[in-house]
């Protein structure tokens, strides 16, 4: 996997053609869980995907999960969830680069190219939205992280997608 800079991540994306850009994977990290939302074919609006379970002991198969989902989905990268407003050793921010460096270590992700995106209160925002819901704790877990996913792509999305608009060259 390498890292790249959110802005040039969508800039390499606009350099291809087309028919051969590929969408983006939105990733919001968790200690158990991983959520996923995957971008449309123009990159323009987020939707919800899956959630994968995340346990030291199945990296290699989340890895493989990955593999697939890139194939099947045509990933031209990941937007990874990170908070920027916290300090590094939150454990959140802990928990996001030791996912990063575990997805790495496993060599079947080379020349996946990824950057980090503000993941600030995406999870409280989609929490509040579901409250009035009542819905079972299993399925509200499943459906937050979901939708966390969905607000850091979106957040990614709109603005590389501004930045655009305001400067087409």
């Amino acid at each position: 996997m390498k890292y790249v800079k959110p802005v040039n991540l969508f800039h390499d994306l606009l350099k291809m053609k087309a028919t051969e850009r590929g969408r983006l994977l939105g990733l919001d990290v968790g200690d158990k869980y991983v959520g996923l939302a995957v971008s449309d074919l123009h990159n323009k609006i987020a939707s919800p995907l899956s959630v994968l379970l995340r346990k030291k002991s199945n990296i290699d198969l989340m890895a493989t999960d990955f593999q697939s989902l890139i194939s099947d989905l045509s990933l031209a990268g990941f937007i990874v969830g990170y908070p920027f407003n916290r300090q590094r050793s939150s454990p959140t921010a802990v928990n996001v680069k030791v996912l990063i460096d575990d997805l790495c270590k496993t060599g079947k992700l080379e020349g996946v190219r990824y950057t980090y995106w503000d993941e600030c209160f995406t999870s409280k925002n989609v929490e509040l939205l579901l409250r009035p819901l009542n819905l079972h704790p299993v399925q509200s877990k499943t459906i937050l992280d979901k939708f966390a996913a969905v607000g850091i792509l979106q957040g990614y999305l709109d603005h590389v997608n501004r930045i655009l608009k305001s400067n087409p060259k």
